[in-house]
């Protein structure tokens, strides 16, 4: 089971208050159902979805809030993956529950609900639960892009559902995909956020919990990338030091340089391997006296000059 159905199915089985329900329910029908006329019967409402606990969601919530008949049916897409279709053929008076889940009025169906659906923050909440079941997607923790969406049919639509966000300081960007507007989050907090905010609680344990891990490993990877890349250097340097006191040593200047310079020179052959870090300990712990690291890089370059000059090369 992917991580997106392992919300939605989490979701989808949360016992709400009647006005969480409807709001709920809204979201639902808003963005899975479409009306249709059947002889004998009247208006239906047809509702679609791929998912199998979203279905038995909706037919709970109907029957809660609403006396209604319902007619399962399932489906298969005829295409590359065939996936099922989980349908529901919905009887009854459906332009006044329309009308209760605010997304009918007078001049016909809406783009969005009315305010009054959302009008509390607990609706809101079960608002964007709806709507993340109807299509929304996440991708796994255990990926390392962090994506959040919900595809929705409009503009407008898409708007309302950023509103929504906002209001739970979940900053949500939209694009246009396919004809789609989707809503979409890319921080990993804000996508955690987003779950807890429509309660999947043991998603979001999941989804904090392998963050964390592969964010700990990955910083792990990072410090020890860090300490091999100083350990070269490291190394590169002393090469150089020691080349520049090899060249001095050939030209014969070595006991004709300043007795700080001589100190460093017998400090790094003893200690070929050493940092400059450590070459400063090793100084104080042999003359007692205390040296910079920057006082020793001084005294190396000085030596790297006159090596320079020993071979006839420019110090440029």
């Amino acid at each position: 089971m992917s991580f997106t159905a392992e919300v939605k199915q989490e979701v989808s089985l949360h016992r709400l208050e009647k006005e969480e329900s409807r709001a709920e329910l809204s979201a639902l029908v808003k963005m899975l159902s479409s009306l249709s006329i059947s002889s004998g019967r009247g208006m239906t409402l047809l509702i679609r979805t791929e998912n199998a606990p979203v279905s038995r969601a909706a037919v709970r919530l109907l029957r809660e809030l609403y006396q209604v008949e319902i007619e399962p049916f399932v489906q298969r897409r005829m295409n590359l993956h065939k996936n099922l279709i989980y349908g529901l053929r919905v009887y009854g008076d459906i332009t006044a529950i329309l009308r209760d889940l605010g997304l009918y009025s007078p001049r016909g169906l809406l783009e969005k609900p009315l305010q009054r659906i959302v009008s509390r923050d607990t609706w809101a909440r079960a608002y964007l639960a709806g709507a993340f079941m109807a299509e929304g997607s996440v991708n796994s923790p255990r990926t390392s892009s962090y994506h959040l969406e919900i595809k929705s049919g409009d503009q407008a639509h898409s708007a309302f559902l950023v509103s929504l966000m906002e209001r739970f300081y979940i900053p949500a960007r939209t694009i246009d995909r396919r004809g789609h507007a989707v809503v979409y989050v890319k921080q990993a907090e804000k996508i955690g956020d987003f779950l807890r905010c429509i309660g999947a609680d043991q998603c979001l344990m999941q989804f904090e919990g392998t963050r964390i891990t592969r964010d700990l490993a990955n910083n792990v990877q990072r410090l020890n990338n860090v300490d091999v890349a100083n350990e070269m250097k490291t190394m590169k340097a002393a090469d150089e030091q020691l080349a520049d006191i090899a060249a001095l040593e050939q030209a014969g200047l070595i006991a004709k340089l300043d007795p700080k310079l001589q100190e460093v020179i017998a400090l790094r052959r003893q200690a070929p391997d050493d940092s400059l870090v450590e070459l400063a300990e090793e100084y104080r712990k042999k003359t007692g006296l205390t040296v910079s690291k920057s006082g020793l890089k001084h005294r190396f370059v000085k030596i790297h000059e006159l090596a320079m000059k020993a071979e006839g090369k420019s110090n440029e």
